[in-house]
């Protein structure tokens, strides 16, 4: 049984490394963004989110990357048996959404957030990370420090450094 919350800011790296983890456990990978996003960056219905997000913590194994909505983060870390936050600088954060948008811009992009055809505004990306790290990180890290308290298991990573080793032992 595995079943993997990925937390952390945006352009950390999460949805790459869960699709990896997916690849590398053979269990369903579950990005939040593509429940809470529909086309255009429009907020999918509430009911809609709560709905698909309530059924798939409860699954036996599965990857889960992303935040969504604030009060659904509680029950992915309830149920799962590992923990990754990805919690680097802000700046990194800064550093590493521009470049995805960079990328998307020109074509490069691989997979984008949620699936999603339209980039998203850079101005309100970067609106979000800021309000991310200053209103809703502080309570993330709790969360991950209180389930780690009680037994669970908890991989915290801080640079780019650490998720490329965290990476590469995936191979």
């Amino acid at each position: 049984m595995s079943r993997i919350a990925i937390l952390g800011n945006a352009g950390g790296g999460k949805s790459t490394l869960a699709r990896k983890l997916g690849e590398r456990h053979a269990i369903p990978h579950f990005e939040i963004d593509g429940l809470l996003w529909q086309e255009g960056w429009v907020p999918a219905p509430l009911e809609t989110y709560v709905e698909q997000h309530e059924r798939i913590p409860s699954g036996k194994n599965w990857v889960i990357d992303g935040l969504g909505h604030k009060n659904s983060i509680p029950m992915r870390v309830d149920r799962a048996t590992e923990i990754i936050l990805i919690d680097m600088p802000l700046w990194m954060h800064f550093w590493l959404a521009a470049e995805r948008q960079i990328a998307w811009q020109s074509g490069k992009l691989d997979h984008t957030p949620g699936g999603l055809s339209a980039m998203p505004p850079t101005r309100d990306l970067f609106r979000t990370i800021w309000e991310i790290e200053q209103d809703w990180m502080p309570d993330i890290r709790r969360l991950c420090i209180e389930a780690q308290a009680a037994g669970k298991t908890l991989i915290r990573i801080g640079s780019v450094d650490e998720l490329d080793t965290f990476m590469q032992k995936l191979r």
